[in-house]
């Protein structure tokens, strides 16, 4: 955050900067993943996972439920239909 202050002379400014602690955690959590990013990245770190079995899942058959459904009829197809079209002129320079 910055603030300015022109209370002396309107031709001198006094900037005052003023750091938030939300960029500083922002900074540090960054600075932090980095580390770590780094550490796994170079082998310094692994992760080892053993053991442990997926969780078995048993499934019934079951129905789709019934439903009566009531539906407008839709009707398409084609007729033939003349249409008029008007005639379109130009004019140049105001000749008929």
């Amino acid at each position: 955050m910055v603030e300015v202050h022109t209370e002396r002379d309107p031709r001198e400014r006094v900037v005052v900067r003023r750091g938030g602690a939300g960029r500083t955690v922002a900074i540090l959590l960054v600075l932090a993943l980095v580390v770590v990013g780094v550490l796994f990245a170079t082998g310094f770190w692994k992760a080892d996972v053993s053991g442990g079995d997926m969780p078995e899942v048993s499934v019934k058959g079951g129905e789709v439920p019934k439903v009566d459904v009531d539906s407008k009829e839709v009707v398409v197809g084609t007729k033939k239909e003349e249409i008029d079209v008007p005639t379109v002129g130009v004019r140049d320079n105001g000749e008929k």
